[in-house]
């Protein structure tokens, strides 16, 4: 096998490595790049490959979260990861741990880990990886490594939800959120929220947003079925899609271009939270990006009219 078949055989796992670890898209197509260039430029070929670009991916991503941890403590308003609407690394062993690591919620949860506590996680809760081996990537003893998944374990059971929702139960509550929110169906929009509902939304300053979180069920119910007939008046449409193995959509302008995504966290039965990103750069990956300021504009001379 040459390197460049050895390393796009285990480019998923990479990318998937590095994405949950950075929640940015962008930033783990660019490890995974640097990854190759350290690897073609290696003199010697390792005795586990898997091994070798698994570790290398994860220290750049370490030291590229590093440096992201202050932009993203400057970022303006709610910082969301960058959507995700496949994971390219599928292993049937471990999809349970893969989808759940990878929904809005798990991936906001990592980030109150430290860089270490993150990799240590998603390297040995996630995919797997033997201690040796953990360690060898982070660059720490297996003793350090034991220690530091107790404290990330500790972190992530304290913020996970009791009780969590099979597949098809919010696939079913996700079709008729979706088709009340077509109808603008006030009603059949809030039987399916939790009480304490929130909707929130990351623009990052780069395009209209909530000015704050949306709280209650009567309350996101409301601005729901009033916000999508305005934006269905200048052909605005929307298309169900898993959004980071969990339901969600992508809204688009009347060119096909996206303007935003839904992803819906779904518990007991209803929806608990509803988050939006509408920022222009964390959708760049999807595709062509719609004028979301041009498209406001237009919303609102509509609803004058």
């Amino acid at each position: 096998m040459s390197k460049v078949d050895e390393f796009e055989e285990l480019r998923p796992l990479l990318f998937s490595i590095a994405y949950r670890i950075l929640g940015s898209v962008g930033e783990a197509e660019d490890a995974v790049q640097e990854t190759w260039l350290r690897f073609d430029g290696s003199a010697t070929r390792p005795t586990s490959t898997k091994a070798f670009l698994s570790a290398t991916v994860t220290r750049i991503a370490i030291d590229v979260l590093r440096s992201a941890r202050v932009r993203r403590e400057e970022y303006a308003g709610p910082w969301f990861p960058e959507p995700l609407l496949a994971d390219p690394y599928q292993d049937p062993a471990r999809a349970a741990e893969l989808a759940d690591s990878v929904s809005m919620a798990a991936l906001l949860l990592l980030e109150r880990l430290s860089p270490l506590e993150r990799s240590v996680f998603v390297l040995r809760e996630v995919f797997g990886f033997g201690f040796d081996e953990v360690a060898e990537a982070v660059g720490r003893s297996e003793s350090a490594c034991r220690q530091l998944l107790v404290r990330a374990r500790r972190h992530m059971r304290a913020g996970r939800p009791r009780f969590a929702a099979d597949r098809q139960e919010r696939q079913e509550l996700a079709t008729r959120f979706f088709d009340a929110l077509r109808d603008g169906d006030v009603l059949g929009l809030q039987e399916l929220l939790a009480a304490d509902v929130s909707m929130v939304g990351d623009g990052g300053g780069k395009a209209p947003q909530l000015a704050r979180a949306v709280m209650g069920a009567e309350n996101v119910a409301r601005l729901l079925a009033s916000v999508f007939p305005r934006m269905a008046s200048v052909d605005i449409t929307f298309e169900p899609h898993e959004i980071n193995a969990q339901p969600g959509a992508i809204f688009r302008d009347r060119d096909g271009r996206v303007l935003h995504i839904l992803a819906l966290d779904v518990l007991e039965g209803r929806i608990q939270t509803i988050r939006s990103v509408i920022n222009p750069e964390k959708l760049g990956h999807l595709g062509p990006v719609a004028d979301a300021w041009a498209l406001d504009r237009e919303v609102k001379k509509a609803r004058r009219r």
